[in-house]
């Protein structure tokens, strides 16, 4: 099949894979669609938007992911469980057998930039081997104007061929899917798996190492701005609620997952959404409902009937359904996806154990806390595996996309926080009246009204109670909030049961931030939860 291509005076030789067959350069989202459809590769909701299975993987595979050490990263990156090495031939011999598989295949090219701010936009080039992918990157990347893709010169390539399976015993993997990012080289070579999320979360990885060491701090984390100009930042992992409160109404959307701050202010690495549609409806998130449409790629979900309707509440394939949009299907975007210096940032966290407050104002020192701690629960589908609330501790909200040490990040944190005063806040989105299994998860419509009642100023001049085990303080009053939710404690039914487990959590905090203590000032270590001494 024929589509009219923009294909750039640089091909794929760059990258030794001048020997694949037809290329197709920069297809429209249209003639993507159209394709993946004729390859019987997906279907059309009665929406307009593209739906498709991934395939095996239905998330992303962290323990599948791996670095390549050599001069240039062996002292730079943070080597761990995080970062796993792997060798410079180990990686030579398996881009060998990819470049051999793709020998004469049909492949998928798309030239994209990873940041909107001109000064740190990375060009990206991402080769992939079916059309649905293609339109993923589309997506969710900066899209190029056309005048600028002729002239397109990479700075970095994705390879994706989820067909290709690696040989653990030979090849040097876990297991047959991979994703090797290769910082010399500068190319992210993934195999095995169809998850788009690995492609989107190995640039993430890119941008994390690049931009620290020009002064800019690169953050997981939504962004806004308000009418008067005023920009929110809020971290969080998969499922706390990034997407979905970052996309109000009544402020313009900057982007929803991907952020740097620089000396100019925040501004968004893509330019698409990638948000969970896990029992979606139009009155609990209009603006992700209303963006579902032509263009929009829908994943791992089914249909309620032979009419195409998406069903939303279908978690027989993945509690983990996703849809990846151009950030234009929202209204009120900022354009460019850029804001000024923020004045206001939410870390959201999902408590399983349902015993932090659902909001709470931070000093300098318990926001650093919290930052490097980073705690939450990895909720059901975001990681493979994962099919309930796994407590987890995740270094500033992203530590599996972090290549350097986690205190590189949290000290230009907390140096931009007290440069501009920024109030910080400690939003739970997870359980209250109980852990969970016991109790509920906290209503958006009370976490709307919480975060909008700080945007607003009007948390300022309340009454605040000091939480005595973690220390925070807790509005006693926030409009449209019930009283009595601001209190875990008066939530649940059995009140001793519910200081045990504070203290649990306080313990589990205690124990992760053994990692960290060297590199922790006093007034980091004075945030600390107070944990009772057991005689």
């Amino acid at each position: 099949m024929r589509f009219p291509s923009n294909e750039p005076k640089l091909g794929l030789e760059s990258v030794s894979l001048q020997k694949v067959g037809k290329v197709h350069w920069n297809i429209s989202p249209s003639a993507l669609i159209e394709e993946t459809i004729r390859r019987g590769q997906g279907t059309l909701a009665d929406n307009g938007a593209l739906c498709v299975k991934t395939g095996k993987f239905t998330g992303r595979s962290p323990k599948d992911k791996f670095v390549v050490k050599d001069e240039a990263t062996a002292d730079t990156v943070w080597w761990g469980d995080v970062n796993q090495e792997f060798s410079s031939e180990g990686y030579k011999q398996l881009f060998t057998k990819v470049q051999a598989y793709l020998q004469g295949k049909e492949v998928f090219a798309r030239d994209v930039y990873a940041g909107a701010d001109p000064r740190y936009r990375l060009k990206v080039r991402v080769v992939n081997t079916a059309p649905w992918p293609n339109l993923f990157v589309n997506n969710m990347f900066i899209r190029p104007e056309a005048n600028e893709l002729a002239d397109f010169e990479p700075e970095w390539h994705v390879i994706a061929v989820p067909e290709f399976e690696a040989d653990p015993e030979v090849d040097g993997t876990r297991q047959e899917n991979f994703t090797l990012v290769n910082f010399s080289e500068k190319i992210i070579l993934i195999g095995g798996s169809g998850y788009t999320g690995e492609i989107k979360k190995g640039i993430f990885t890119v941008m994390n190492y690049i931009l620290p060491m020009k002064d800019v701090l690169s953050m997981h984390c939504s962004s806004n701005i308000g009418r008067e100009g005023d920009t929110a930042v809020f971290f969080g992992l998969s499922g706390t609620g990034k997407t979905t409160l970052s996309a109000d109404p009544d402020r313009q959307l900057i982007g929803d997952d991907e952020h740097a701050w620089s000396d100019e202010g925040v501004f968004n690495f893509e330019g698409g959404c990638y948000a969970k549609v896990i029992d979606l409806s139009p009155e609990k998130e209009p603006q992700i409902w209303n963006a579902i449409k032509h263009g929009a790629l829908v994943e791992n979900t089914t249909f309620e009937d032979e009419a195409r309707h998406i069903n939303f509440a279908d978690t027989s394939i993945t509690q983990n359904t996703r849809v990846a949009y151009p950030i234009h299907h929202i209204d009120g975007i900022a354009e460019p996806s850029v804001g000024g210096t923020p004045k206001n940032i939410f870390f959201l966290t999902c408590d399983a154990f349902g015993v932090l407050p659902p909001i709470a104002k931070l000093t300098p020192g318990q926001a650093m806390f919290q930052f490097i701690s980073g705690y939450t629960a990895k909720v059901a589908g975001t990681e493979e595996g994962i099919t309930e609330p796994v407590t987890t501790f995740s270094a500033c909200f992203g530590e599996p996309f972090l290549p350097l040490h986690p205190t590189r990040y949290a000290e230009m944190l907390g140096e931009r926080i007290r440069k501009h005063d920024v109030n910080v806040w400690l939003v739970n989105t997870g359980w209250t009246g109980g852990s969970y299994g016991v109790g509920n998860r906290m209503k958006l419509s009370h976490t709307r009204a919480m975060i909008s009642a700080a945007l607003a100023g009007k948390l300022d001049n309340v009454e605040y109670k000091t939480d005595e085990t973690f220390g925070l303080a807790v509005p006693q009053s926030v409009p449209n909030v019930p009283a009595e939710v601001l209190s875990p404690r008066s939530t649940w039914a059995d009140a001793n049961a519910f200081d045990q487990t504070a203290q649990k959590l306080a313990r589990a905090f205690e124990e992760n931030f053994a990692l960290y203590r060297d590199f922790a000032n006093e007034e980091i270590l004075a945030a600390m939860p107070k944990v009772a001494i057991i005689s």
